[in-house]
């Protein structure tokens, strides 16, 4: 549950590096699996077929929890005002779930102050971030009126940044995993595969088990519905404590991705 009280399923859908098409079958064919969560971006450029999906499906709308984000091109109060428009009108619905500034760009404060606009009309249920860390969360809520309600960040065993993980549950700002098996490069790691025998699961389902035990909302992405279905076999099970600790000693700051303090797009 987030801070202002909106239910956030934990494990959610993921479409990055989707095309329309693939992303309209991928999406349909997750929440006929059981899938209530659905993550995309303008970035992705597939947010038609995201909606395309949601739509063709037989599960009401407001069962779906959609998340879509503000791309860097669009900063600034008015521009986001206009960049979020775009986006309901590609994916086909009055409102999203959850809308994100997806990397921490100058203006960034300015276009909070445009989510902040955005959730008070009800036209996002909740409002939030990506790929911030401290320091940029505590300079954006310095200046919020209401403060992040997420931070999407990459996240993994070899990527936990428990400090920024103790500042977010400190503030009640939920964490949420992208890229959680490392673009695949985690499932080949020694100590997963063991756990993977030991408990009977797959190296995926060891990992993102891991995820919801450690309270982060993790957003598998596979096209593969064998892998989809393989990804939702988290639930039955549960990590012990020991366990739980030798995963998290992985942890050794390793990107699969940009570091937010050093990009360049």
């Amino acid at each position: 549950m987030l801070s202002n009280g909106k239910q956030m399923p934990m494990l959610g859908f993921g479409t990055w590096q989707m095309e329309t098409d693939e992303a309209k079958r991928s999406v349909l064919a997750a929440i006929e699996m059981g899938y209530r969560h659905i993550d995309t971006a303008a970035a992705y450029h597939n947010e038609e077929g995201v909606g395309q999906g949601i739509r063709e499906s037989a599960v009401p709308r407001e069962e779906i929890f959609l998340t879509t984000k503000l791309w860097n091109t669009e900063h600034g109060y008015d521009k986001t005002l206009r960049a979020f428009e775009e986006s309901l009108k590609r994916l086909g619905t009055e409102y999203v779930d959850l809308y994100l500034i997806h990397w921490p760009k100058p203006l960034r404060n300015e276009s909070w102050k445009a989510l902040e606009r955005i959730y008070k009309e009800g036209r996002a249920k909740a409002i939030g971030v990506s790929n911030f860390h401290r320091h940029h969360l505590e300079e954006l809520m310095a200046d919020c009126e209401i403060a992040p309600m997420v931070d999407q960040i990459e996240f993994h065993p070899y990527l936990v940044q428990e400090p920024l993980l103790t500042f977010c549950r400190e503030h009640q700002i939920q964490y949420e995993a992208w890229s959680p098996l490392m673009r695949g490069r985690m499932l080949s790691e020694p100590l997963i595969v063991e756990l993977a025998k030991a408990y009977g699961k797959t190296p995926s389902q060891i990992i993102l088990r891991w995820d919801l035990q450690m309270g982060v909302v993790t957003i598998p992405k596979s096209s593969s519905e064998c892998r989809m279905q393989e990804n939702m076999g988290i639930f039955d099970f549960e990590l012990s404590a020991l366990d739980m600790k030798r995963i998290l000693q992985l942890d050794r700051g390793e990107r699969s991705g940009s570091d937010p303090d050093h990009f360049n797009f």
